[in-house]
């Protein structure tokens, strides 16, 4: 697998990896890459259809025939079905509690993990999710995992006015068959529970710098 610049950040759900990859992308002046979103998409093509989300036959006949793309706007990746720009929805308490069951579904992961390598290889990219550095690109040059208590994860997803349960979330993504949450085994562990999201980015910053990707400082 051919690696250009590709800097993985994996890490259960509220661990802060998102905002982190988002800031970090930005300083870099890197593409920001939510692999979460595609399958939140995936997710909402599903529920748009009105199929049971754990029926795995109705979902592999939704997703094998959904318009799904996506695009990089903006210097960063934006999810769409059927042309429609659906980053908006993506976040609904109706999306939140299916992710899981949808994700977990190995055919959907290998449509989505080969769009997502065809990103990774077509620009320099901050790409984030659950088995980025374990499973999408193994052989990624920067891993981080960033992690946090699931007393902190919860209370973050209550301030985000989310009610899905991390406990439930980390049980299922940890436990699925194709590409489960995991540490990579040469992936840095950042423990954000008591840092600050400028705290988190500075300590990755650091770590680019005495890999040489950046100067360092």
């Amino acid at each position: 697998m051919s690696v250009l610049k590709v800097i993985a950040i994996d890490g259960p759900a509220a661990s802060g990896k998102s905002s982190a990859a988002r800031s970090l992308a930005e300083k870099l002046g890197w593409i920001y890459v939510n692999t979460g979103n595609m399958y939140r998409a995936a997710t909402l093509a599903v529920i748009r259809s009105g199929v049971d989300y754990e029926n795995e036959p109705e979902v592999l006949r939704i997703t094998a025939t959904m318009n799904f793309d996506c695009c990089i706007e903006n210097n960063k990746s934006v999810a769409r079905i059927n042309g429609e720009n659906v980053e908006s929805e993506l976040n609904s308490e109706s999306v939140n509690r299916a992710v899981s069951f949808v994700a977990r579904i190995p055919d959907v992961r290998n449509k989505l993990v080969a769009l997502q390598r065809e990103i990774g290889q077509k620009y320099s990219v901050v790409m984030e999710g659950r088995d980025i550095g374990t499973h999408v690109f193994p052989d990624a040059p920067y891993k981080f995992y960033i992690d946090a208590s699931e007393e902190v994860r919860a209370n973050r997803r209550g301030l985000q006015g989310q009610e899905d349960s991390v406990r439930e979330r980390d049980r299922m993504d940890s436990t699925r068959k194709t590409a489960p949450l995991a540490i990579a085994d040469d992936a840095m562990v950042i423990d954000s529970s008591d840092m600050t999201l400028d705290e988190v980015v500075d300590t990755v910053m650091k770590t680019l710098g005495l890999n040489g990707l950046i100067p360092a400082s």
